[in-house]
């Protein structure tokens, strides 16, 4: 998926949200600096991000919130290891990171579940793992889920753009994504040491699971005929691989619209499905574009977009309309 696919239409008008939520003080690398706490990136893996809670109240200027895909796993990882829940981690799209440390710390693995190593040796996610400088750690690809969540202890100390640290790939602000040879910073621990040493790890879905979204019909179903919401509530989608953190494209029955009419660009949120002409939906993530020209039939409830966002590409989905 392109960033231009998703969704037609100009600049946001109008639309605003609450105030940036505050950054974490803790001291970025300056410019050409080598910092002495941080992470060497030895593998990047698919595609490893950095990510916090986003950019809210920025959308009357373009700017869309961005953030984890997954923020009730980052704020989870981020408790086990005792940051604020506003720091930054990394967020890893199928595994596949290592790193070495400059530095003793402590980190925790959280949302897709899958192997790790320090040091080739097995440990344990969903909990608390002191490490020790020079150690090496290693990601797998995950079983279940598809968006993990590597969190250490002082959080990931990039330089923060409008109040956050977060990469959105759709509008190119924040920093790059994370690549082979690079340093990542690591701040200096603010908060107190965590109580939370082990957590319960949450149902995430394999890839031969249905996974069922809740969705609220709207604001646009009025553009389709009854079979179209029909065959939206009734049949099964398949994620495709035209998916990244901007939305999910979905293979499965096309939602033909009554309404051909041109629709002038409306905003857009996380978990709106929306419907291009081809009749193939288009379920918006975390770096969703503000505004959007093509009708959105449904959204998915604010609880079952984290999940959503854990979907692999071939997976099963239905959606199940409540009130």
């Amino acid at each position: 998926m392109t960033a231009a696919e998703p969704g037609r239409g100009g600049p946001a008008t109008g639309t605003t949200g609450r105030a940036p939520a505050p950054v974490p003080r803790v001291p970025a690398a300056r410019r050409g600096e080598t910092p002495s706490a941080g992470l060497d990136v030895l593998v990047a893996g698919p595609l490893t991000t950095v990510q916090d809670l986003g950019r809210p109240g920025y959308a009357a200027m373009g700017v869309p919130r961005s953030g984890a895909a997954d923020a009730p796993s980052l704020g989870l990882a981020n408790r086990l290891v005792g940051n604020p829940g506003t720091a930054a981690a990394l967020e890893l799209t199928f595994g596949g990171l290592t790193v070495r440390f400059r530095q003793a710390g402590l980190v925790a693995l959280t949302g897709a579940s899958g192997p790790m190593w320090l040091d080739d040796r097995p440990v344990g996610i969903h909990c608390a793992v002191p490490v020790r400088a020079g150690q090496v750690l290693s990601v797998g690809a995950p079983v279940s889920g598809l968006r993990g969540y590597l969190a250490v202890r002082g959080g990931v100390a990039v330089e923060p753009v409008l109040g956050s640290r977060s990469t959105d790939l759709l509008s190119g602000l924040g920093p790059p994504p994370v690549s082979a040879g690079q340093v990542l910073p690591v701040g200096t621990a603010v908060g107190a040491w965590p109580v939370d040493v082990v957590a319960p790890v949450r149902w995430l879905p394999s890839p031969e699971d249905l996974v069922v979204l809740r969705v609220r019909l709207g604001p646009r179903d009025d553009w389709f005929p009854p079979e179209a919401l029909a065959h939206l509530t009734r049949d099964e989608f398949r994620v495709t691989g035209e998916s990244n953190r901007v939305g999910m494209r979905l293979s499965g029955p096309e939602l033909r619209r009554s309404d051909d009419h041109e629709l002038p660009s409306e905003g857009m949120v996380p978990g709106a499905v929306q419907v291009p002409s081809g009749g193939r939906p288009v379920l918006f993530l975390a770096d969703h574009p503000v505004t959007g020209g093509y009708p959105v039939v449904a959204v998915v409830v604010t609880e079952d977009v984290p999940l959503a966002a854990q979907c692999v590409p071939g997976q099963r989905v239905r959606f199940r309309a409540v009130r």
